[in-house]
């Protein structure tokens, strides 16, 4: 791998509860991440539903860059989380968007289901059903299309507030529901859905330029207003994956946070019947590879059920210390469906977690230790699970599993997805989705060059992953 030495990008990097921007400093043997700002991020409560405060992350992304300016970084690129929009008209945005997490998506399936059946759907676009996937949400919009003239996934809206440019991110938009399996917008269905086509913008790829910065932004963060923002995988998975450090093409992955994505890097996507009734989704990758994964509830199964606890008791919880007396329960725990629906929305999650136990006949952890126990051994089942049947449906054996994001410190959690698979877990690196943020921006300026292979084999050469083997089970 070779490029023109040394040099720092800019990478913005949004999650459901919190949001960085990092600076990425990238050479042919160089890769490490300073953390410049990081600020919280979650739903905020409006009168007609919950939302995401848009606006004042945009802010805290400008603080971020204005932070890395002494840095002089050769670009910026931004990624989030999937699905969520703004709409706007004019330039403006109508309300601050919605959030996924929002009840108002369930009247939006019926809507799209009794037009387009799901089997159809799936042959043209590969998602998988859940209900919160973009076309569901602006089925549920219903008279305010009419004010808007534009809709914008989340690092396609911030980026045009850095640059003025107006496009769509293609990893990111093919969660929308309304790209073809081709990686292009599916006018036929959009009109077909009753959707303006003009709402959706140009697409473009990864590694391609939005623009540079407007004067405003360059002014306000003492940015070069010459710096460009790069589209990166801007889906926050797209991203994480060009970072597993996947030397051998037998490996499945999880990005674990507060979702586990599961599934493998492939090159065409899979769109048969039995992908479908397994629920499987193909999703765009960088370079054009498909993502072929699972959604699994993930971690915020722990995170929900903890802040429940800590709201009860008054007293925060030492979350180390609760995985520690986790990891020594020895008695056998209850195992339920990490992916049950019910465990979508905000609330009392340790309530819930119990009635799904006492509904499979089985006892509810009499402690907060083994409930976590619980937790923990549910979600490497499914994660377990969902690998060995990504590998039947793709007819891909898989070999060994690679674990990125929060996830891959929860010591825990990845010894009993080695257990519950039989397959070997590495894990790490943790910040996999700012990494492959910088490292497409890399490429695309020159600081490094080469296929995904050549930009994994650099994670793989600068973070060293922890191997954890299978146990026998009792």
């Amino acid at each position: 791998m070779s490029g023109r030495g040394t040099g720092a990008v800019a990478a913005v990097d949004l999650g459901a509860t919190s949001g960085r921007v990092m600076l990425g400093h990238v050479g042919p043997n160089e890769l490490r991440l300073d953390q410049v700002h990081r600020f919280p991020n979650g739903p905020t409560e409006h009168d007609d539903g919950l939302h995401w405060d848009a606006t004042g992350l945009f802010r805290s992304v400008l603080t971020g860059l204005a932070g890395t300016a002494s840095a002089k970084p050769l670009s910026i690129g931004i990624d989030s989380w999937a699905v969520d929009y703004a709409l706007l008209a004019n330039g403006r945005m109508l309300h601050e968007p919605f959030h996924y997490r929002d009840g108002r998506t369930e009247r939006g399936v019926d809507a799209v289901h009794s037009v387009v059946p799901f089997e159809e759907l799936y042959a043209q676009n590969g998602l998988q059903f859940l209900p919160f996937n973009t076309l569901y949400q602006l089925a549920a919009d219903g008279d305010a299309l009419a004010h808007a003239d534009t809709a914008l996934l989340i690092p396609d809206l911030l980026a045009s507030w850095l640059t003025g440019a107006v496009a769509a991110e293609a990893t990111n938009a093919s969660t929308t529901g309304l790209l073809g399996t081709d990686g292009r917008w599916n006018d036929a269905l959009i009109e077909r859905l009753g959707l303006p086509t003009s709402l959706f913008p140009p697409l473009i790829w990864p590694g391609d330029r939005s623009g540079t910065l407007l004067p405003e932004v360059a002014s306000e963060t003492g940015l070069d207003p010459s710096t460009p923002v790069i589209a990166v995988g801007s889906h926050d998975t797209a991203s994480a994956v060009v970072a597993v450090p996947m030397l051998t093409g037998d490996a499945a992955w999880i990005s674990c946070g507060t979702w586990g994505l599961v599934g493998l890097e492939l090159e065409h996507p899979v769109l048969t019947d039995a992908s479908r009734e397994a629920n499987f989704t193909n999703e765009g990758g960088v370079d054009g590879r498909v993502r072929f994964l699972h959604n699994v509830m993930g971690l915020w199964l722990l995170s929900e059920s903890v802040r429940t606890w800590e709201r009860e008791s008054g007293e925060s919880i030492d979350l180390g210390a609760l995985l520690a007396s986790a990891a020594a329960v020895t008695e056998a725990t209850a195992v339920f469906d990490a992916n049950d629906p019910r465990f979508l929305t905000p609330g009392d999650m340790p309530a819930r977690i119990a009635d799904a136990i006492r509904e499979r006949g089985a006892p509810v952890p009499n402690s907060t230790a083994a409930f976590v126990r619980c937790i923990l051994e549910s979600l490497a089942d499914a994660f377990a699970h969902a690998v060995h049947t990504a590998a039947a449906l793709a007819n891909s054996p898989v070999s060994v599993i690679h674990i990125v994001g929060g996830g891959s410190l929860n010591t825990l959690l990845c010894q009993l997805t080695a257990d519950r698979s039989g397959l070997p877990v590495l894990a790490g690196p943790v910040e996999a989705t700012a990494l492959g943020n910088v490292l497409v921006q890399a490429r695309a300026v020159g600081l490094v060059e080469g296929d995904l292979e050549s930009l994994r084999a650099l994670v793989a050469r600068s973070f060293a992953p922890v191997r954890y083997e299978p146990r026998a089970r009792s």
